[in-house]
């Protein structure tokens, strides 16, 4: 099984960056998107379902805003939209699909960098999605979280990690947080469990040369169940081709979808 988690920053600017002509020879069963920044309406066929997909998507009301989905080759049991929470739910900040007794979400945390108000609004989220993770236990299930989750765990998870304490996306609240979904809910980091190397980002910023120079952050996430950590293969950061200020998280899982 490959999972793919991007966010796109825009389904149909990275349409027509030839990201569907790269996702064609990847051999994805998954792909779990973020930032679409579209309503389904407003997208053509060619965009919204392309072939051999199954695709799913979660809108913001607010239009060229947020929105997430999930392409699947295999169709699945059951989708979710939303976390149940009146605040996000509009924002298009979650969707869930069920194979089995395996279950693949496409989550877009938050950014809380554009001032204070959005910090607030993102810490509300953490507490939400604490609140699935608590729902969860014991339900005999095993979860993958694939997508933005705009927190840089560790020090080795961005470049200019001292300049960056206090602000948003590495502020000790954010990587306490994340502490805990490992340590207490027994999650597992699927890209760190596979490899340790330092300069792994996923998102850069567009000032300066933040690509050209790697200045990077790793925010981008496969968290997993701890029952799936035996099967993690391989894991990549894709950068050959540029579709969005994000990069594909590749992970491979050594089960096929269909045997969940």
């Amino acid at each position: 099984m490959r999972v793919i988690s991007i966010n796109l920053n825009g389904i149909r600017a990275a349409h027509k960056k030839g990201f569907y002509h790269w996702l064609a020879r990847q051999r994805a069963d998954v792909v779990c998107i973020q930032e679409t920044k579209a309503q389904l309406a407003q997208l053509t066929k060619d965009v919204a379902s392309p072939n051999l997909w199954h695709t799913f998507y979660c809108d913001a009301e607010k239009k060229g805003y947020s929105g997430v989905a999930i392409f699947s080759k295999l169709r699945p049991d059951n989708v979710t939209f939303g976390l149940g929470s009146s605040e996000f739910d509009k924002e298009g900040r979650y969707i869930q699909a069920d194979y089995g007794t395996l279950s693949i979400a496409s989550v877009y945390f938050p950014s809380g960098s554009s001032g204070d108000l959005r910090q607030q609004a993102k810490f509300r989220f953490l507490n939400v999605f604490e609140q699935r993770l608590e729902a969860l236990e014991g339900d005999g299930r095993s979860y993958i979280f694939s997508g933005d989750w705009n927190i840089a765990h560790k020090e080795i998870d961005l470049r200019n990690w001292k300049s960056n304490r206090k602000n948003s996306g590495f502020l000790p609240e954010e990587r306490a947080w994340m502490d805990m979904v490992l340590d207490r809910y027994r999650y597992v980091d699927s890209f760190r469990s596979l490899d340790g190397r330092r300069d792994q980002y996923t998102w850069w910023s567009n000032r300066g040369r933040a690509w050209a120079n790697n200045v990077g952050w790793r925010i981008d996430y496969q968290i997993i169940s701890a029952s799936l950590k035996s099967l993690l293969q391989k894991a990549k950061i894709y950068k050959d081709k540029r579709f969005s200020d994000h990069s594909p998280l590749i992970v491979d899982y050594a089960k096929e979808i269909s045997g969940f």
